[in-house]
């Protein structure tokens, strides 16, 4: 196994919180000399199942630790996925059938693998201890918490002062995904800094039922591809790992060079000491573009392999660089009289028209190479080319 101060560089590599950096080095010390790997807890809830490089940034922690020989565990939260956790809602949760759960899980499940070593990974579902606890077994977990202490939870905090409604069952989430490190013996969670009531709770539960208390390992929040506002779907800012090797290679050199170490340190399995040498070539002048063309290139491969990560930096090179117009440009149906705004919405190259004429007022949309000004007055005709952004083209073709 590596010796402990190497694996104490690796796992806090990129973290925003460690608590506690003392004990984490015991325990380590303590797995070394009894050649054991640590319990290393991640919790899922199978709520919004389609995984993108902001979710990624734990499970990428994840299969760092599990390379350094730990056992990774990871909890669907079948059972509090029931519940819906309440971190950052301004209002209760619609509470998911079983059904759709476990819908979500196995899609979670397909996901995960993509990152995690599935041989090397323990899946668990949380129903498989919380739904045997007998009703004075939830009143004993109950009673390990005040409501008082649940309403310094920001989220539930706010609801409670403007007078929202929180429902009783919405207090036992935490509990619940603190319950769930109780029955693993989780040496080690792994949360974003949203969860870290949540992990604590972990923490507060064990020490209640007279069990060691686990590391609460939290990593940042990742940005999306606007700098700006935390990746998300919604915003359209997100790189799914699911998406196409060229779409990613060309998502990731998007990002503002602001962020190109942090993508480094949270989205990849590149060494620290690898990652300092970047530092330092960035600060004496390197091109961040030929940098950010190198994180493009390893985040690519981390999920289509070498091979294609190199066929997706050459097609952005002819496509971005030179631009030029791909080959396998995507052709869209239209009739005499199609507003350009429904065309580039219903061919979901934006998600709203809000969005398309944001894109217009910044010179994002081109009709044949031509940036437009106005999406009320152009008259398309047949194999006109529109660009929307740098990386997505259609040609039009009208039918009678």
């Amino acid at each position: 196994m590596i010796n402990v101060e190497e694996q104490i560089k690796i796992i806090t590599k990129g973290a925003a919180e460690v608590i506690n950096l003392e004990d984490l080095e015991k325990k380590l010390r303590e797995a070394q000399k009894k050649n054991k790997g640590l319990v290393v807890k991640l919790g899922l809830d199978p709520s919004a199942p389609d995984i993108h490089l902001g979710h990624a940034v734990v499970l990428r922690k994840m299969k760092q630790i599990q390379d350094l020989g730990h056992k990774v565990v990871i909890i669907i939260g079948d059972f509090t996925g029931m519940i819906g956790d309440p971190t950052g809602k301004s209002k209760t949760r619609k509470q998911l059938t079983s059904e759709e759960v476990l819908e979500n899980a196995k899609t979670y499940e397909r996901q995960i693998f993509k990152i995690l070593d599935k041989d090397k990974t323990e899946l668990r579902f949380n129903s498989e201890w919380l739904s045997k606890l007998s009703f004075k077994e939830v009143i004993e977990l109950a009673s390990k918490y005040t409501v008082a202490r649940m309403l310094e939870r920001e989220d539930f905090k706010n609801r409670f002062k403007n007078q929202l409604s929180i429902g009783i069952h919405e207090f036992f989430y935490p509990l619940m995904q603190g319950f769930d490190s109780v029955a693993i013996n989780a040496d080690i969670e792994l949360g974003g800094t949203d969860q870290r009531f949540n992990v604590l709770m972990g923490r507060t539960l064990q020490k209640d039922y007279g069990k060691e208390c686990q590391i609460a390992l939290f990593m940042p929040l990742l940005e999306g591809i606007d700098g700006l506002e935390k990746m998300s779907k919604s915003l359209g800012n997100y790189i799914g790992i699911n998406e196409s090797s060229k779409d990613i290679y060309a998502k990731v050199m998007q990002i503002p060079d602001s962020l190109i170490i942090k993508y480094f340190e949270l989205i990849t399995d590149i060494h620290p000491d690898e990652i300092n040498k970047i530092k330092e070539q960035l600060k004496e002048g390197a091109n961040p573009r030929d940098i950010k063309m190198r994180l493009a290139k390893e985040v690519t491969a981390l999920y289509y392999g070498n091979k294609e990560a190199c066929e997706a930096e050459v097609h952005f090179k002819s496509l971005f660089q030179k631009n030029e117009v791909p080959e396998d440009i995507l052709e869209v149906h239209i009739s005499n009289g199609d507003p350009i705004i429904d065309i580039i919405v219903n061919s979901k190259l934006v998600p709203s028209k809000s969005e398309a004429r944001r894109l217009v007022a910044q010179g994002g949309i081109k009709v044949n190479g031509d940036k437009i000004s106005d999406l009320t007055s152009i008259v398309l005709n047949n194999k006109d080319i529109i660009q929307v952004g740098k990386r997505k083209f259609f040609r039009v073709v009208k039918t009678e």
